[in-house]
């Protein structure tokens, strides 16, 4: 009944608290009003009971007053029984002056509960009533009655019952007022409480208190709403701090591109993949031909440019799957995953110097023509290990970048000789 009873070690909760709370409090209520109500009838009813009594032993009085003056004991027996029969009175007896008993009536214990109708009209009603005869002013007789508790017992048995009754309802009122009470007080607290739970628990800083009906816990809700929405803009600005982070951690600064420690992961997880599901896939090195030159004669503005057009044109080239990073300086990589035919490869290849055929403008509007040297390095022909291909790789790079040279130096020793015989 509402946490009335218990384990020892368990808490009780509020529901419970406030249940019990109003459950005692109302039985307390209704049980200290019965009983001031029943003293304040039992006191009335010993008032009744002592006047009826005086209005019995009147009505005999004047009843009887023939009987007694002829001393006629028989008349005034059936006198007395005639009056007090329908009364609540337990014994009746006239006396005569001298002290004589003319007559007297008794009430027969008919009923079980004729004992404990005595008991209760001793302990509670008023002593017997003597009243006096008068005839002429002159007393001539006593009359004695004695109350019976019939009308007390009953009166007992009734209050008992309201009481019970009051009880029961009173019982059944506070079990629905504390329900409407707890209801409005822990609804709001539960929903706090579900709140803070997935907060704590799950990190769900999107969850919001609803409101309440009771302005206290209103406010107390807003209150946590204002300081999940601090917490959940907190969140979002350490979010967006740490993605900054780790994209300036994982990118190049000056192309956007992502850097050496990005694509040594990357190259990792593809050999990974490679290896556990036997795909192929081309590891690109390249540089820019004569770089540092560019930023020895027009400065690194100029070198800045060229990069940043240079990691353009290659991005233009390759897959949504693929992925070029600097790696530093005038170097960049490719991954080219997956890769089906050797040929893709080399159309790529193809692509990126077909690309690098246009001039760069600078950032001053001047032009400039600038020339890249690759490398390709395949998996798994050309290695199985990461370190294995980027060596392959750079290795193909700089053959390619002399072999540029020797044909750029061939072709200049061509001209030459060309302009000697003219």
């Amino acid at each position: 009944m509402i946490g009335l009873f218990r384990p020892p070690n368990q808490r009780l909760t509020l529901r419970q608290s406030l249940g019990r709370t109003h459950l005692v409090t109302s039985l307390t209520a209704v049980c200290m009003a019965g009983v001031l109500l029943t003293g304040i009838a039992l006191l009335v009813l010993r008032l009744y009971a002592d006047h009826n009594l005086e209005l019995v032993a009147r009505a005999i009085s004047y009843t009887s007053e023939a009987a007694v003056v002829f001393h006629d004991e028989e008349a005034a027996r059936e006198a007395l029984q005639a009056i007090t029969t329908h009364e609540d009175v337990a014994r009746a007896s006239i006396y005569l002056p001298s002290g004589q008993l003319l007559a007297s009536w008794s009430r027969a214990m008919s009923t079980p509960w004729s004992g404990l109708e005595q008991y209760l009209a001793r302990l509670i009603l008023p002593g017997p009533v003597d009243q006096p005869m008068l005839r002429g002013g002159v007393e001539i007789a006593r009359i004695h009655l004695v109350g019976h508790g019939q009308y007390l017992l009953l009166f007992l048995l009734q209050t008992l019952l309201a009481m019970l009754l009051c009880l029961v309802l009173s019982t059944l009122g506070a079990l629905y007022v504390a329900r409407r009470m707890q209801n409005s007080l822990t609804a709001p607290l539960k929903d706090l409480a579900q709140v803070a739970h997935s907060v704590s628990r799950q990190r769900i800083l999107a969850m919001r208190v609803p409101e309440a009906n009771i302005a206290e816990l209103h406010a107390l809700g807003q209150d946590f709403n204002s300081l999940l929405d601090e917490l959940e803009a907190w969140q979002a600005h350490q979010r967006r701090e740490n993605a900054s982070l780790l994209h300036q951690a994982t990118h190049d600064a000056l192309t956007g591109l992502p850097n050496r420690a990005l694509f040594e992961a990357r190259l990792d997880q593809a050999v990974t993949t490679g290896r556990l599901h036997d795909e192929r896939f081309a590891l690109l090195y390249l540089d820019c031909d004569r770089f540092k030159q560019i930023n020895d004669t027009l400065g690194h503005a100029a070198g800045d440019d060229v990069l940043i057009a240079l990691a353009r044109r290659i991005q233009h080239q390759l897959r949504p799957m693929d992925l070029v990073c600097r790696l530093g300086g005038d170097e960049f990589a490719i991954l080219l995953t997956p890769l089906s035919q050797v040929g893709e490869a080399e159309d790529v290849v193809t692509r990126i110097q077909q690309a690098m055929a246009d001039p760069v403008v600078l950032g001053d509007g001047s032009q400039l023509l600038a020339a890249v040297s690759i490398g390709i390095a395949l998996y798994p022909d050309q290695g199985l290990t990461a370190a294995d291909l980027l060596q392959q790789a750079d290795h193909a790079m700089y053959q390619a970048k002399r072999l540029r040279r020797e044909l750029a130096l061939h072709d200049q020793l061509e001209f030459d000789v060309s302009a000697e015989e003219k």
